[in-house]
């Protein structure tokens, strides 16, 4: 990614634009502090700012980074808030957590509210009960009685609580056993966090959290296979772990099996799409040569939108015919950013 003008750069710092995350970094002359251009820290002026394309070009001009959004580190940073209370939800995913907790921690219950939205889409409180009827669930799946889930859960009502899983899953915990049952995780980015969801046989999907066909691409899952909750699944640490090792730039190259029902055609797509290497691009009319349907771009265009398995199943590598970045469900800045970061890993591996 060539750097643009700096007065672009400066308008995407004000916004706090994370187009640029990893990318271009921000050194203030007065403090001598190099930042991200996503630093919630006070602006500082035009006048004092320049511009850099790495870490490394930021250092050896002698600037320090920043312990507030911390441009040395490979992920992104979210709020010690979110850190800290997603950690301790995970460590007691069975709790009931309450605002008196929060204050305990010294946290006000509005901000966590918000930060957490801002993450994840969704509330702590969401947070924190989807946590524990998962948790619950896997009581279930386990053998364990409905009873036991309840009080797993923390609930003393019984209907409450078969309430409570019927809006997490879609369906009461007596009919647990006739469903298949998808796990789902968030997975932090440094392009924002994703929500992987998969199941023994494989990962079902893998989105951006802001991504606006999300809700409806969970439905779907719910009603074509079966409920969704979150919890631990082996498959979800394997896709985590190579989610991980993609954006850290270690390895571009995923081994797990993804499960995605379409129909011959978008299935043969998918394929396709599979076949791209990374750092490369390939047009919509390329693809539809390659599979053997030079007249049906857009129907090609449409099963390319169809993917709701992101990044392993790369639809972001396809560009229109004269290269220009057609849409991309995850927002077309992302979509500039994993070419670039695809760009850079590669061209880094074969250097000799």
């Amino acid at each position: 990614m060539f750097l643009p003008s700096d007065d672009t750069l400066f308008a995407a710092l004000l916004a706090r634009d994370p187009a640029y995350e990893g990318f271009a970094f921000v050194g203030v002359r007065t403090t001598g502090i190099f930042c991200r251009l996503t630093c919630p820290a006070r602006k500082p002026k035009r006048a004092n700012v320049t511009f850099f394309g790495s870490r490394d070009a930021a250092e050896k001009a002698g600037f320090r980074p920043c312990l507030r959004c911390r441009p040395l580190d490979a992920k992104r940073p979210v709020s010690d808030a979110v850190e800290i209370l997603r950690s301790k939800v995970e460590a007691e995913p069975e709790r009931r957590w309450s605002a008196a907790d929060l204050k305990a921690f010294g946290y006000d219950a509005s901000t966590v509210r918000r930060a957490f939205q801002r993450e994840y889409g969704m509330t702590f409180a969401r947070y924190a009960r989807s946590t524990r009827l998962g948790h619950a669930v896997g009581t279930l799946r386990q053998g364990g009685t409905v009873m036991e889930a309840q009080l797993d859960a923390g609930y003393e009502s019984g209907s409450g609580f078969r309430e409570a899983i019927t809006g997490l899953i879609g369906n009461p915990p007596a009919r647990m056993a006739l469903w298949s049952i998808l796990t789902a995780r968030w997975i932090d980015t440094p392009i924002g966090a994703m929500l992987a969801i998969a199941d023994d046989a494989g990962l079902h999907l893998l989105e951006f959290a802001d991504r606006t066909a999300l809700p409806g691409e969970i439905d779907r899952l719910r009603k074509t296979v079966g409920p969704v909750c979150f919890g631990r699944n082996t498959m979800l640490d394997r896709v985590t772990e190579q989610v991980e090792r993609y954006f850290a730039g270690a390895s571009l190259a995923f081994d797990m099996p993804v499960v995605q029902r379409g129909s011959s055609f978008t299935s043969h797509v998918w394929e396709a799409l599979r076949a791209i290497p990374a750092g490369e691009t390939r047009s919509y009319g390329y693809l539809a040569q390659a599979i053997g349907r030079p007249d049906a771009v857009r129907a090609v265009a449409r099963a390319n939108g169809a993917n709701q398995v992101a990044i392993i199943v790369p639809c972001h590598r396809v560009i229109g015919a004269d290269g220009s970045m057609t849409g991309y469900g995850g927002k077309i800045w992302r979509k500039q950013w994993l070419l670039e970061h695809e760009r850079r890993a590669t061209a880094t591996a074969i250097k000799p």
